[in-house]
């Protein structure tokens, strides 16, 4: 018996392969810092356990396919404190941003279109692109360049007839880079030209540093139609587990074709939704000191990045991302081995090698992604263990 071609071209994520040797290395009595994942270690609000505590439905029946009128209004006040008035009709809950992203692919492309994507990118669009069929075409950025998109030219290299859209994260996971107006322009022009919609992840929208001011996809004027927008409370409420999401759209066509697939998998989970739709009553100095925090956590991992020698990377200006090229050939087989074979008094460190977060063969196999999550004394002692581990392992 066979298994699907599609399932065996799907990879394993990259981010996670390593937690059996991880699990192993704890086994042994070893403390691991985890800068591998997206965990952040801040409280969630209170107000989320708050309201699921006070549900006392008689019976825990199916939400609407759609969401909660509550989960769905508190996403609709969320965006006009962005500028960003989208109207109930325009949002659907999703399963997470994750979700909300397949969804959006299955919505727009047929079987072998393709979607633009800058890499490095977040390893699981591949992961969803191959789920509905559709094909990656990557568009190489450069940490010396800080991650921008290249010139117009280049990215219409890229485009055939088979392009559908193109796809990003901004900020951008794994390079926290943030899309300043003259790489939304590029999009914008090619958006139009080629008409091409821009599927624009902004899970990590708030999380922006050095009194940088964030703009949405969604605000850029002339392409409202081709803007699919997807987010999740996952980050900026440290509310990974919770899974509500949603995706946005002004194009109403798309958004009624997505709701076929909202009916298909009936509702996203009733209680959590109450607790996502309590989070619109949190005090936005919740999030004033998230951001200070990231902050200083993204300046502790990247000075000390700096010190380490033949370290090389952008200091990254949103999300809490920092993709590093190390002085190895094999990013994978350090990151394995510093699980393995290497501690510094019983601790160690497991971080995402690079590889994974590209699309094209040979590329990032010298870098990780540090996910700066951990609270400031941790990712010292983190550092302290990859500088040390770089040292023992090229000998």
């Amino acid at each position: 018996m066979n298994v699907s071609k599609r399932i065996n071209e799907m990879q394993f994520s990259p981010i996670r392969r390593l937690v059996p040797f991880a699990q192993e290395a704890k086994s042994k009595g070893k403390k691991v810092y985890h800068l591998n994942i997206g965990q952040p270690d801040i409280e969630t609000p209170k107000e989320f356990f708050d309201a699921v505590k006070n549900f006392d439905e008689k019976v825990l029946e199916y939400a609407l396919s759609q969401g909660l009128p509550e989960t769905i209004e508190s996403f609709v006040n969320y965006y006009k404190s962005f500028g960003v008035n989208y109207s109930k009709d325009e949002i659907l809950i999703t399963n997470g941003g994750s979700e909300a992203l397949f969804f959006a692919l299955i919505a727009i492309c047929d079987y072998g279109d393709e979607v633009l994507v800058p890499e490095p990118f977040y390893t699981n669009y591949n992961s969803f692109a191959k789920s509905a069929g559709t094909v990656v075409v990557p568009v190489l950025t450069k940490a010396e360049d800080g991650f921008k998109l290249p010139s117009v030219e280049v990215l219409e290299s890229k485009i055939t007839p088979k392009t559908r859209a193109i796809m990003l994260s901004n900020p951008g996971n794994p390079t926290g880079a943030v899309y300043d107006m003259d790489d939304m322009l590029k999009v914008k022009e090619l958006a139009l030209k080629h008409g091409l919609y821009v599927i624009s992840d902004e899970v990590y929208k708030e999380m922006v540093y050095d009194g940088l001011k964030f703009t949405s996809f969604s605000q850029i004027e002339g392409i409202e139609d081709r803007v699919i927008l997807t987010d999740s409370i996952s980050k900026r409420y440290s509310a990974c587990g919770a899974r509500i999401g949603c995706i946005a759209s002004k194009n109403k066509d798309v958004m009624q074709q997505v709701m076929k697939l909202c009916q298909g998998r009936l509702c996203v989970a009733t209680i959590e939704q109450v607790g996502a739709a309590a989070l619109a009553n949190v005090s936005p100095k919740y999030m004033e000191d998230v951001v200070v925090e990231y902050e200083k956590r993204r300046d502790t991992v990247y000075n000390a990045l700096t010190k380490i020698e033949g370290v090389v990377c952008d200091k990254p200006r949103g999300a809490f991302y920092i993709m590093a090229k190390l002085p190895v050939d094999n990013a994978e087989d350090f990151c394995k081995w510093l699980l393995t074979d290497f501690d510094v008094n019983n601790e160690t460190v497991m971080v995402a090698p690079g590889e994974g977060f590209y699309a094209t063969p040979g590329l990032g196999n010298n870098e990780i992604r540090i996910s700066y999550v951990l609270k400031e004394a941790d990712l010292v002692a983190a550092m302290h263990i990859i500088s040390e581990g770089l040292k023992a392992y090229k000998k």
